[in-house]
């Protein structure tokens, strides 16, 4: 299932990032839309207005492995059916010719490597198998995205933005060096799926690090189902750069989903773009 698409980039020079005295301020936001069609510019007008600097999109629902220019934003997208899946990264205009790679490791899964301030960042999409979906399916995906992660250098950040379908429970229990005390719900037999991904490769679930209000830990509500399913994942090592994460509700344009944000602070010296061939 997996296409493992990769584009490499090595644009001439290099652009300034918006910073402070010593640190790149970057806001990075997760959002499962249903659909891209027909909200391509509702989407990146909510970006704008939200500040984002980098955006995983999941069920954007477009087919092919390309990218396009959207008003102050590349989009790489890759999917396989106009129907399900599909995921996207949007990158701001700022920080397009920072770009190293992207790559597109199947419908579920991409990822793009860029240079933020003094760090190579690795900044990766995901949405995973529904709950009722079938072992296999589930199977693929978690090898596809321990692939993934595998092949990126511990000396490179590591930010994962996802739809994982599952509940990590509101308490940490048993998870006490990746699971912050500050979840939402019951924990499922998918959540655990989760937890033990995370202690695997010390990454930190970055939502339940923060204690916020209900209306800012719920990442998807319809009529009385209300629940924390979308998360984002980094290095436990580097997640004090993180200086919040939370739900933003009153953004609409999914009907279910809410978009999530988190702001982190990187180290503010640009180092000289390695090259990479083409």
């Amino acid at each position: 299932m997996a296409n493992n698409v990769v584009d490499r980039a090595c644009p001439p020079g290099r652009k300034r990032v918006r910073r402070g005295s010593e640190f790149v301020s970057l806001r990075l936001a997760f959002w499962n839309i249903g659909s891209l069609t027909d909200k391509s510019i509702e989407l990146v007008e909510a970006l704008h207005r939200r500040k984002i600097s980098i955006a995983c999109i999941q069920e954007a629902k477009w087919v092919g492995a390309k990218a396009k220019e959207i008003d102050g934003y590349k989009l790489w997208y890759s999917g396989f059916k106009r129907t399900t899946n599909g995921v996207e990264i949007l990158v701001e205009r700022d920080l397009v010719e920072q770009v190293l790679e992207v790559r597109r490791k199947s419908d579920r899964i991409m990822s793009v490597k860029l240079v933020v301030g003094s760090e190579i960042l690795n900044v990766v999409s995901v949405y995973a198998p529904q709950v009722g979906l079938d072992e296999e399916t589930k199977r693929l995906f978690w090898e596809d995205l321990d692939e993934v992660v595998q092949s990126i250098s511990p000396t490179e950040g590591l930010f994962i933005g996802g739809n994982f379908n599952r509940h990590i429970r509101s308490r940490r229990e048993g998870y006490e060096t990746i699971h912050g005390d500050f979840g939402y719900s019951v924990r499922n037999s998918g959540g655990v799926s989760i937890l033990d991904f995370a202690v695997a490769y010390e990454l930190s679930i970055v939502n339940s690090y923060f204690k916020k209000r209900e209306e800012h830990l719920i990442t998807f509500k319809s009529s009385n189902t209300k629940t924390q399913i979308d998360y984002f994942l980094m290095r436990a090592s580097s997640r004090r750069m993180c200086r919040d994460c939370k739900v933003l509700p009153s953004e609409c344009l999914a009907t279910q989903h809410r978009l999530l944000v988190m702001d982190v602070e990187i180290r503010g010296a640009i180092r000289k773009k390695r090259k990479v061939e083409v």
